[in-house]
């Protein structure tokens, strides 16, 4: 699961990653086809990793990540 700078949730659900407002509101979703069990933004904020049963995807977004208190 990540937060990005606007406090909307990705968070791994049936067949990709499901996005969600602060709110609960679903966003949309980013289809992986398989399994998808983790998402996390790196390098510079604006680059979603996610985890599917046979692939490491890297996704440009046009959000930015944050940083989990503690996680570095």
């Amino acid at each position: 699961m990540a937060i990005d700078r606007e406090g909307n949730v990705w968070a791994s659900g049936p067949g990709g990653i499901w996005i969600f407002t602060p709110e609960g509101k679903l966003l949309g979703k980013i289809f992986t086809g398989e399994r998808t069990s983790n998402c996390t933004f790196g390098e510079d904020g604006k680059t979603l990793f996610v985890t599917a049963d046979t692939y490491l995807c890297r996704i440009r977004t046009s959000t930015i990540g944050t940083k989990v208190a503690g996680v570095k």
